[in-house]
């Protein structure tokens, strides 16, 4: 059974169902195994938990939308 998992910020019960069925939707049709098959769990971590370039995914977020304006 094959196994995909996705670790992400947070996502609203809409975004979950659409990426659950794309991604399986697309790995069926990769590989050939029965979309039925598949089971794909997200790890949803907060902002402050996650970070990359020495800043917190938070910290990045709110720089870039102040500078975006």
């Amino acid at each position: 059974m094959p196994y995909i998992t996705m670790e992400y910020g947070q996502l609203t019960t809409e975004q979950k169902e659409n990426l659950i069925s794309r991604l399986t939707e697309t790995a069926s049709e990769a590989t050939g195994i029965p979309p039925e098959f598949f089971m794909i769990t997200i790890k949803e971590l907060p902002d402050t938990n996650m970070g990359f370039g020495g800043k917190t995914v938070e910290k990045t977020k709110r720089e870039y939308q102040k500078n975006k304006k």
